[in-house]
């Protein structure tokens, strides 16, 4: 992880109407690292469904829960942005967060297939007090987990 403080943190209620905020947020902040308009917008998508799988699915829609949202630029070549979702919600096993068959078509259920396109790292873990934190990191000119392979990408 990048080291030191992050340098944007957010804490939102889990409350859909807080959504746009923090995907224009995150937009502006990928822009001023580097990316362009189609990249920025991406990695906010990342975002937008990551949070509304932590209220949907980990929040139950309840709209009293905590999450955080941080963000570091990412450090080296070819740079980037590291963005790590915390929250408090219902610990799942690791193992089952999976998109659903893209054979199967109806609405819904793209979440994670999403994220993992967009992002060219996703970690999903438990925290050790309650909650899961998802680790994203975005490259400059990356092209996303699902089209790298390896364990978290496909």
């Amino acid at each position: 992880m990048s080291a030191g403080p992050a340098h944007v943190r957010v804490e939102i209620r889990s409350d859909p109407k807080y959504l746009s905020g923090v995907r224009e947020m995150v937009g502006a902040v990928a822009r001023r690292l580097g990316f362009d308009q189609l990249a920025s917008s991406q990695v906010a998508l990342a975002v937008d469904e990551a949070l509304a799988n932590v209220i949907c699915h980990g929040y139950e829609r309840r709209l009293d829960g905590s999450i955080w949202v941080s963000i570091w630029p990412e450090e080296g070549e070819p740079g980037g942005i590291r963005i790590v979702i915390e929250d408090e919600a219902r610990q799942v096993d690791c193992g089952e967060i999976k998109g659903r068959d893209l054979e199967d078509v109806r609405p819904g259920g793209l979440g994670v297939h999403i994220i993992k396109h967009a992002m060219d790292d996703v970690v999903y873990e438990k925290r050790d007090c309650c909650g899961m934190r998802l680790t994203m990191v975005k490259r400059l000119g990356g092209a996303g987990a699902a089209d790298q392979g390896g364990p978290d990408g496909g």
